[in-house]
């Protein structure tokens, strides 16, 4: 990485004119050279904690429903059409899918914390509506414009745009972390939380916590700088992000993680009932198995700082999908819940690393006049996967039972470890 500058360069007008091409050479203008490490800034911690707090908030009332949803949305006028249930479900993911690139592009273009605040707004607008809805239909409108609210991208892109290379996966890793603890915890408050306000209320819940992250956005976030204006960046990005090996790579991992987590979570409820484990205690082995897991992502970054961030990325891979063997295997043993938790841990171990580094290696790969939009692509087909994951996965269980479900898993996961195989690490840069 270069050099930051001397405190005598500070106001040296060609270095700020060409630090301003992104935040982080602004960054290394105007900081002192002791801060070209891996510890990070004090602004780089502010804006870390505050995007993971808006991730956490957001995510926290959409996993509340989960657990609850098909169970409570059959209560209502037309409950006992199954299909209809089930698209009210699925419908978020497919129109968050749908706009995430949209959203990721206007980002670029107009600003990160306008677009996250406008889609925050139609997130909170569709959360109040799906709270107030008395027939199917309706709950199923709320769901969608819940799902319009699709700034993920944005917020990863902000985020991306307030961290150095150096302390990039460790920004990133505070996001996934706080999205692994809300969805234990989820786990644990939504059938109680259920039995107190109805699923009504944990839509209006949510409601009040995107109002929430609305805050943090405006008084939390540090101020974002202005993306440099290339001549025909806006109308290029979208075709370079989508011709760019290294980020097509990352796109397909991202579609074959969400696609397996989903798949997997077909069989892994049915697996510990089977065990001896009733449903509604399930939790006592998703939240230990989330929990230890954080433990051991101090190893990502020490890998990292050593120049051996692609070891751990392709490791956790084949972890992974050392996981969906074991669990085949566990099929014909009689698994018992200590074993099924145990394999829970370690899927989770890796899932955490990849969901930290994935979209690091993707904001750094991507050319920062279009990280909004590459972030989006990768947004988005992180969103279908979970759609093909739950709908392929419920589709091979049924037919051909669980044993094929985790062979093919298995299979995904070979895939996507043959196509990363080839990946070239970041260059670490000042920008």
């Amino acid at each position: 990485m270069l050099s930051f500058k001397k405190s005598t360069e500070y106001h040296n007008s060609a270095v700020i004119s060409h630090a301003m091409h992104d935040n982080s050479d602004l960054m290394s203008a105007v900081l002192p050279s002791q801060t070209d490490s891996t510890t990070m800034l004090p602004a780089e911690r502010q804006a870390a904690l505050s995007l993971a707090s808006i991730f956490a908030m957001r995510m926290l009332g959409l996993f509340l429903v989960l657990p609850v949803f098909a169970l409570e949305a059959g209560k209502y006028p037309g409950g006992d059409d199954a299909a209809l249930v089930g698209l009210a479900m699925g419908i978020y993911g497919l129109t968050q899918g749908v706009l995430q690139i949209p959203f990721g592009m206007a980002s670029d273009r107009f600003g990160r914390k306008k677009v996250i605040l406008i889609g925050l707004v139609i997130f909170a607008a569709g959360s109040f509506l799906a709270a107030a809805a008395t027939t199917l239909p309706m709950l199923i409108a709320g769901r969608s414009l819940q799902g319009a609210g699709a700034i993920s991208a944005a917020v990863t892109a902000l985020l991306a745009d307030m961290t150095r290379d150096a302390v990039r996966t460790k920004a990133m890793a505070l996001v996934g972390a706080s999205i692994g603890l809300m969805f234990a915890l989820s786990l644990v408050l939504a059938p109680w939380l259920a039995g107190q306000i109805g699923l009504s209320g944990l839509f209006a819940l949510t409601g009040v916590l995107v109002i929430g992250c609305m805050a943090v956005v405006v008084w939390g976030t540090p101020p974002e700088q202005a993306l440099t204006s290339l001549p025909g960046s806006r109308l290029n990005g979208l075709r370079e992000v989508l011709t760019h090996a290294d980020l097509l790579r990352l796109d397909l991992g991202a579609f074959i993680l969400h696609a397996v987590q989903l798949a997997m979570w077909v069989a892994i409820p049915v697996m510990l009932v089977q065990a001896g484990l009733d449903k509604a205690a399930h939790w006592q082995v998703y939240l230990p198995a989330v929990s230890l897991s954080f433990a051991l992502m101090g190893g990502l970054f020490w890998l990292e700082r050593r120049g051996q961030l692609k070891l751990a990325f392709l490791g956790s891979v084949g972890l992974i999908a050392l996981v969906q063997l074991a669990l085949w295997w566990s099929l014909k043993q009689s698994a018992s819940i200590w074993l099924l938790g145990a394999l829970l841990f370690v899927f989770f171990v890796g899932f955490n690393v990849l969901e930290a580094s994935q979209p690091s290696l993707a904001s750094r790969v991507a050319p920062a006049h279009a990280r909004g939009a590459a972030l989006g692509v990768y947004n988005t087909v992180q969103s279908l996967g979970f759609f093909v994951g739950g709908f392929g996965g419920g589709w091979l269980a049924k037919n051909y039972g669980f044993d094929v479900l985790f062979v093919g898993c298995f299979a995904l996961m070979a895939l996507w470890l043959v196509a990363a195989w080839g990946m070239r690490p970041p260059i670490e840069k000042s920008r």
